[in-house]
């Protein structure tokens, strides 16, 4: 397990990180969301112990990762696959580590070919694409079998087939009790893949829910209605501060829930033959919610 509380990091007069408190449990996949420079990788680097809050704590395990004698064994992470030795092969990479963690020769292989890197296991890691370092980052992260799996953009230059691969390892390795958290600005695919989302923006927290619930915040819900009748219904929706566009005998409503279209259609006698929600996707209600968080927005185009 994951606890953050209270953490907080400051540099100078810029506050990275304000005041974050969430928990990501096991047995589930546990997206890390937030614009650009909402302070998501600021947030990983304190978990990892790689930079000292400024206040507040981050444990793995209910301790601090940096208190682990053996760390790859408690937690495994990919954080910046470019962050390898070019001149090392990919064997001798994970070959160090798994001596300075204590984890056992034959585990090296064993990753490789988990991850499809068997055949490029001599080779020099200079040579590797990016989505042949991603797959060796994310070999790293399996080396000392932990409960608990931290990535940072994991997707970044995989093809469409390796893509489908990490979804599914992603939620194997939850399905086996383990803790993942996984950040990405990849929102279809978090669609795919999350249980839980934790969202950031300026530092600060703007969820810590299941995927359903985040999306059903969002206004962009929609209702399509089916009636004989759009020229009844069509007014009394507006009239309840409705967006209502049409064609033949269907209606696409937002701003109302479908059970109130339902009263009104009664109370006014309009048949309906149908009521369809829709909720909005996850890519709908991240930007919607974070609208007032984002950092950086590009112009209009010229």
């Amino acid at each position: 397990m994951i606890e953050v509380n209270g953490l907080t990091k400051r540099y100078g007069d810029t506050t990275a990180v304000d005041d974050l408190t969430f928990t990501v449990r096991p047995g589930e996949v546990t997206g890390f969301l937030g614009p650009n420079g909402a302070g998501k990788t600021t947030t990983l680097r304190m978990l990892l112990g790689l930079v000292e809050p400024t206040a507040g704590t981050a444990t793995v395990g209910g301790s601090r990762f940096r208190d682990h004698p053996r760390g790859l064994r408690h937690a495994g992470a990919l954080l910046d696959a470019g962050d390898v030795h070019g001149g090392r092969t990919a064997r001798a990479h994970l070959a160090v580590q798994a001596r300075a963690n204590g984890i056992p020769r034959a585990r090296v292989d064993a990753v490789l070919d988990e991850v499809g890197l068997t055949s490029a296991a001599r080779r020099r890691v200079a040579g590797f694409s990016l989505g042949m370092r991603q797959r060796l980052g994310i070999a790293m992260a399996l080396l000392g079998d932990p409960p608990v799996l931290i990535f940072d953009e994991p997707l970044n230059g995989l093809d469409p087939e390796g893509v489908l691969w990490v979804r599914g390892l992603f939620r194997r390795l939850a399905a086996e009790g383990r803790t993942v958290f996984v950040s990405s600005h990849l929102m279809t695919e978090m669609e795919h893949t999350a249980d839980r989302l934790v969202v950031i923006g300026r530092g600060s927290l703007i969820a810590a829910e299941t995927l359903s619930a985040f999306a059903a915040r969002s206004t962009r819900t929609s209702v399509t209605v089916r009636t004989p009748d759009t020229a009844a219904l069509a007014p009394l929706l507006t009239a309840e501060g409705a967006a209502v566009t049409g064609e033949g005998d269907l209606l696409t409503v937002t701003g109302l829930p479908a059970e109130r279209i339902g009263e009104l259609a009664l109370r006014h006698r309009v048949l309906l033959h149908g009521l369809t929600p829709h909720g909005a996707s996850l890519e709908e209600a991240f930007m919607e919610l974070t609208s007032d968080s984002v950092q950086y927005t590009a112009g209009a185009p010229r």
